[in-house]
Order: C-alpha cells, then structure tokens, then sequence
C-alpha cells in the first residue's frame, strides 16, 4: 500500500508548516486527489490516521477532494470528463486526446489549532 508512504510524506509537509509556524496541532488536512493519480482515497483516509500517531496531527479530520479525470480532444477541440480506463473525447468520441485534469495529489490546506500560550500573549 503506497498510501502510507504517500500519508507520510504529506504529513511531513503539513507538521513542517506548522513548526515554521509557530507550533501547535493539526486538527484537519484537505487533500486534492485526481482520479488518474494512482492513489486511492480509501486507502489514503486509512493511511493518515496511522501515519500520524504520535504527532501533532493525530486525531485530524482528513477531507478528500476527488477532482474527475478531463481531456482536451485533438480533433474537435472539446475538454470532456472521463471515465478510467475510456479515456476518449466525449464529444466526438476521438482516442486522440490531452489529459487536462486528474492526475494531481495535492495537500491544498490545513487548518491548525494554536497553543493557548500564544492567543494570550504569553
């Protein structure tokens, strides 16, 4: 399962944030997943709960945002959405096509609850 190293690596990125901000926990990542990227959401959603125990993001709400796969058609010019494994144009039905969208895994934000010591100045 290459989600825990994908869970991992995208943890890394969001506790080093957190650390150049100034400290405290992550309590929610939202994540952007393209349907041709490889990676299966399911798998990812129980890969982070493992990958940060013991961190400052354990017990974060994981949001997936699943982004449909899209083509531009070289023939008739259209951007279509498409299903994997067809991946022709939906409009004209050409195989001569660009992939446009889908392949993303983007950790797009993550919101993070601060220490008390620093909302009161001390």
């Amino acid at each position: 399962m290459h989600e825990l190293s994908i869970a991992e690596a995208m943890l890394e990125q969001a506790l080093a944030a957190l650390r150049a901000a100034g400290g405290g926990r992550v309590v929610r990542l939202r994540v952007r997943v393209g349907e041709l990227s490889g990676v299966d959401p399911d798998a990812l959603a129980f890969a982070v709960p493992v990958a940060a125990r013991g961190t400052e993001a354990e017990g974060a709400q994981l949001e997936v945002v699943r982004c449909p796969a899209r083509v531009e058609c070289e023939v008739c010019g259209a951007t279509t959405a498409v299903e994997w494994p067809d991946v022709r144009c939906g409009h004209c039905g050409a195989d001569r096509v660009r992939i446009v969208d889908g392949r993303q895994l983007r950790l797009e934000s993550l919101d993070v609850e601060t220490p008390a010591a620093a909302l009161d100045g001390g």
